[in-house]
């Protein structure tokens, strides 16, 4: 799947032009964490450009798994359904999710891949990079759970550049 193809999967579910930059500013940034040969570049370019896909229908925490549910309408490979679903900030788990009234799955990154996805959306405020030390000082007000798995999150990825 090439980046045109993304884009108009983007468009037909009903993502605005601002969600469009804002995958192309993710993926961007996303790929520069792909140097290690174990990380499957082609996986996180159509992972991030997709990762907002639910945004289509929705701008609060349920687009994840929207957009998790519009990728497997689609026929979309599996892997490429997790990043949707996994990429909020740390990842939720399955009692996170249910205290949010969403389906009460796991949905904390597992792979390289998904990591490196949701840390660079975690990076990305619209389409403008924000340093890691701006991100990092936007998480006191999260539940120190919360707040720890995303730390440990960007250390992991951060090593990858």
């Amino acid at each position: 799947m090439r980046e045109q193809d993304c884009i108009a999967l983007l468009r037909r579910a009903g993502c605005s032009e601002g969600v469009i930059a804002h995958c192309r500013a993710v993926r961007d940034l996303a790929l520069t964490f792909t140097t290690d040969p174990i990380v499957d570049r082609d996986l996180v370019e159509i992972g991030a450009l997709l990762h907002d896909i639910g945004r289509g229908v929705t701008h609060d925490l349920r687009h994840a798994q929207v957009g998790g549910e519009i990728c497997r309408s689609l026929g979309l490979d599996e892997m490429v359904v997790s990043i949707v679903e996994r990429h909020i900030g740390a990842g939720l788990t399955a009692d996170e999710c249910s205290l949010l009234g969403l389906a009460p799955r796991d949905c904390v990154p597992r792979t390289i891949e998904e990591k490196i996805i949701a840390h660079a959306d975690n990076l990305v405020k619209g389409g403008r990079v924000i340093t890691l030390e701006e991100r990092l000082a936007r998480l006191i007000d999260l539940p120190r759970k919360q707040r720890m798995r995303i730390y440990r999150l960007a250390l992991e990825v951060e090593l990858f550049r």
